[in-house]
């Protein structure tokens, strides 16, 4: 089923807000294998200019992906999520991720394609700051593959 594409441009209430602490910025650094002290001690953080640790650029990804969630989850759009896989990510950043951030993001669809009958879905999340400013976009592509004929 090709989506419609009057849904471009559709924009989401933006999430609550995720306040980022340092244990989790710490836990995912270890779970990727990231030694970079700037994700663990507050003071290499500080010695490269950043008020606390940041986060790993890959970081963000869990608060996105979890905002386009609305995308996916939109009835009207009408996503098979079953039949989708993850195609590209990308992320655009104004600032890093720090710890004691509350972030809140918008999700946007940027373009809906039907190439060889899978859907192609681009989400554009906008995270700010409590204070509004602007901190990273994500780019994230979801491709929902065509159904197998019998």
């Amino acid at each position: 089923m090709t989506l419609d594409q009057s849904f471009v441009g559709r924009t989401y209430p933006p999430t609550d807000p995720y306040e980022v602490g340092r244990e989790k910025i710490r836990e995912f650094a270890v779970a990727v294998g990231d030694a970079n002290p700037a994700y663990t001690d507050p003071e290499a953080a500080k010695a490269l200019g950043h008020p606390d640790v940041i986060a790993p650029p890959t970081f963000v990804f869990a608060i996105t992906f979890k905002a386009a969630g609305q995308v996916i989850e939109d009835p009207q759009l009408g996503l098979d999520y079953s039949r989708v896989v993850h195609g590209d990510q990308k992320f655009v950043y104004a600032r890093p991720v720090r710890a004691g951030d509350r972030l809140t993001v918008t999700s946007t669809i940027d373009a809906i394609k039907s190439m060889a009958g899978n859907d192609i879905v681009d989400i554009r999340g906008e995270v700010h700051d409590e204070a509004g400013e602007h901190v990273v976009t994500a780019l994230t592509k979801l491709v929902a593959r065509a159904a197998e004929e019998a």
